[in-house]
């Protein structure tokens, strides 16, 4: 019994030896010898680094505001009888927007037309008493006092038509008001008050209805304080290009740089700026928020790429270079002034390099890629 149980541990044994030398000697040299898969390339999108001309542009957001915004109102007393504008209206300067009864006016007028006339008769009697008079001082029939009482009397009566005047040009100027006009050329808003309303003058402050100038039309924004001098030197050489832009980017109108602001405000740490526009389409709106790209340079023939080409790491800004091989290096830039869609490169690439631009967040240094052509093409 004792000689089957040592036969058995020895039969165990060598197929155990068997198997092992199996696996070392067979199947690892199989895992081994089998070749290795390389991994699959990256697709990514890449453009090359060239020389071009680059504005230089400074962003900010602004608000549009109408070049020209009145708020009419009446300035004598009285009740609306005609209203001569709809709302929305574009008006010209000089257009009769509102009448207002004229009878009380022209009754005045009347009648400081008439106290005229009246004062007028007198004085030409106090002039002919005066020319008697001096013709009878000859022969001494009358008194120097006399005299001196008649001319004063002329003098005044005088003064007193002059006074006659003045109300009649009062008169009328209050009867002109009656026609209330469009001051500037706009478009009317929402009316304030309808026909048949009594006004009370200076002592309405609701007025009637705003008038806004549309075109021209203007933009402020604001920019940091630090952006001042750049601005300044581009407005001393000539007129500094402002665009706008809808919320997609999307350029609506070129204007120019009317407007510098004399104070800096310390709160913000921003100054503020106005760019007028030809707005003739109307496709710019008061109250509107627009986007504004300030002009201020081109920079001429610079080592320029895409701004998606330009990532920010830990030590600073960094690009993925294609290399030989489809092999991607990851390259230190130095970079300069950025415009809307391109970067000056200072340091770090040279013309004719090529780039990653997209689907740098798949790829690292020494990632094989595979450049795509179509740039419709969905990445991966």
């Amino acid at each position: 019994m004792r000689r089957w149980l040592v036969l058995l541990v020895m039969i165990a044994a060598l197929v155990g030896g068997v198997v092992g030398a199996a696996r070392q000697f067979g199947w690892y040299a199989t895992q081994a010898s089998a070749p290795r898969s390389a991994p699959p390339a990256v697709p990514v999108r890449a453009a090359t680094v060239k020389r071009q001309d680059v504005p230089i542009v400074l962003p900010g957001l602004g608000t549009v505001q109408a070049f020209n915004s009145v708020l009419v109102k009446s300035r004598v007393d009285g009740q609306i009888i005609k209203i001569n504008f709809t709302e929305g209206q574009n008006v010209r300067a000089g257009d009769v927007l509102v009448e207002i009864d004229a009878a009380p006016f022209q009754a005045a007028l009347a009648q400081a037309q008439a106290t005229k006339l009246k004062d007028e008769a007198q004085l030409e009697n106090a002039r002919l008493d005066l020319e008697r008079f001096s013709r009878l001082a000859t022969t001494n029939a009358v008194s120097k006092q006399q005299i001196d009482t008649a001319r004063a009397l002329v003098a005044q009566l005088d003064a007193t038509v002059k006074a006659d005047q003045a109300m009649i040009d009062m008169a009328q100027t209050q009867l002109n008001y009656t026609r209330i006009r469009s001051p500037i050329d706009g478009r009317t808003g929402s009316r304030v008050i309808d026909a048949g309303n009594f006004v009370r003058g200076a002592n309405d402050t609701a007025g009637i209805v705003t008038i806004n100038q549309l075109n021209p039309i203007n933009v402020t924004f604001a920019l940091p304080a630090d952006t001042l001098p750049r601005i300044k030197t581009s407005a001393q050489n000539g007129d500094v290009s402002v665009v706008a832009q809808d919320s997609s980017g999307n350029d609506l109108l070129s204007g120019k740089l009317t407007v510098i602001d004399n104070l800096i405000n310390p709160a913000t740490a921003t100054i503020n700026y106005k760019a007028t526009f030809n707005n003739s389409a109307e496709v710019l709106w008061p109250g509107q928020f627009v986007n504004v790209r300030v002009e201020l340079e081109t920079r001429r023939d610079v080592v320029a790429v895409p701004l998606t080409a330009v990532q920010q790491g830990p030590d600073g800004p960094y690009a993925f270079v294609v290399g030989e091989n489809r092999r991607v290096q990851k390259r230190a830039l130095k970079v300069g002034v950025l415009s809307k869609t391109l970067a000056i490169i200072d340091d770090g690439l040279q013309p004719g390099d090529i780039v990653v631009t997209e689907g740098q967040y798949r790829i690292q240094a020494g990632t094989i890629v595979d450049v795509l052509p179509d740039s419709t093409k969905p990445l991966g």
